[in-house]
């Protein structure tokens, strides 16, 4: 009997979040005492009866539900490895087990093709309700969808979930590469002198899209330059790495290592303003007479049918991630600079995200305004 209560208190020290596993526990151990009670052992016993029995009743017919925390987290890559999804992939998974807001590690996973076509579909239409998987995306995926890249599904066959960073665009080449400027990339360019660019996407994903309104601004045809597409910018930069392609039209992020290691020659950040830290020297696009502005939000979408309990715990844990210390140093050591959205609000910032892209894409004679 005395066994018995202590470990009812004992339970019933525990930490508040735990309240769903207590209330089973208690359940168990009144069970005990209620077993007691009906095997006839002494007195004691049916006066407790008068408030066990109730309670014991009460919890039977209520069966405790655990609240949501996912089993097998997991992050899904639309993309080859390398580049700004793996990185946006590897930033939340580092950080959340870090922050020790993961019991157990996330998996990452990868699904490239059509960039990001094969895994928006996948996700719309086959894993739409999976509360354990979260998907990278970017301001990138916007514009698929605002040029209609992802087939039949639009905006609303997921659930937006966040953003948790921000990068900006690049036009970077190699070392030992002739061009210091931006002019005088474009001066050859306006020559017709054959130059290989090459980014992660085809023609109208970003890394074109860079590059053409660049291109746009210096009175050049896009469609006129020699564009070679790669399934996601780590191909991309494997490629530039080992001199397949002259010029990379690619992220911040992308580069960040290859920099630190004199292996990269940026012309131009595509950023409202220098950037700061290592890339305060790089002058922008617009200081040179090119005024692109190309910033790349950092997030994820879930499932169209996950349940509201499941979404809301990723948003709460991830606005509880950007507070931390560990968050905080992976994003920086990523090359990522701070810009968080979540929920609500980041769905609509996608949308209107999408709306902007429609405009620049009939601007630059991608699509046809409807």
């Amino acid at each position: 009997m005395t066994c018995v209560l202590q470990s009812v208190a004992t339970i019933i020290t525990m930490e508040q979040k735990h309240v769903n596993l207590l209330k089973l526990l208690i359940f168990f151990e009144i069970k005990k005492l209620f077993v007691l009670f009906v095997t006839g052992i002494g007195s004691t016993m049916k006066t407790l009866s008068k408030f066990l029995f109730p309670l014991l009743l009460s919890l039977s017919f209520s069966y405790p539900t655990l609240a949501f925390e996912p089993t097998n987290p997991e992050c899904l890559a639309p993309a080859k490895q390398g580049g700004g999804i793996d990185l946006t992939c590897n930033l939340a998974a580092r950080s959340l087990f870090a922050a020790n807001l993961l019991d157990v590690p996330m998996a990452i996973n990868f699904k490239p093709g059509g960039i990001g076509a094969v895994a928006y579909n996948y996700v719309a239409g086959i894993r739409d309700d999976d509360p354990d998987m979260i998907v990278a995306a970017s301001s990138g995926s916007a514009l698929n969808l605002a040029i209609k890249k992802f087939g039949s599904y639009d905006v609303d066959a997921v659930r937006w979930l966040g953003a948790i960073g921000t990068d900006y665009g690049v036009i970077a080449v190699r070392p030992d590469a002739p061009w210091n400027s931006l002019d005088e990339l474009i001066a050859t360019l306006k020559n017709r002198h054959k130059v290989i660019i090459g980014g992660g996407g085809s023609v109208g994903s970003q890394d074109w899209m860079k590059f053409a309104l660049l291109m746009k601004e210096a009175g050049i045809d896009p469609k006129s330059i020699s564009y070679v597409a790669f399934e996601g910018g780590g191909e991309a930069l494997s490629a530039f790495s080992a001199g397949y392609i002259q010029v990379f039209s690619g992220d911040v992020s992308e580069i960040h290592s290859l920099r630190g290691k004199a292996k990269v020659k940026i012309l131009a950040v595509l950023a409202p303003e220098r950037l700061p830290g290592e890339l305060a020297d790089v002058p922008t696009a617009a200081e040179q007479g090119y005024p692109v502005d190309w910033r790349i939000w950092r997030g994820f979408y879930m499932g169209p049918n996950v349940s509201d309990e499941a979404y809301n715990w990723w948003v709460n844990t991830f606005r509880r991630l950007v507070k931390t210390e560990e968050f905080i140093q992976q994003r920086k050591e990523m090359g990522l600079f701070p810009f968080f959205m979540i929920g609500d609000k980041f769905d609509d910032y996608v949308r209107t995200t999408i709306r902007r892209h429609q405009q620049t894409a009939i601007d630059i004679g991608l699509i046809n305004e409807e």
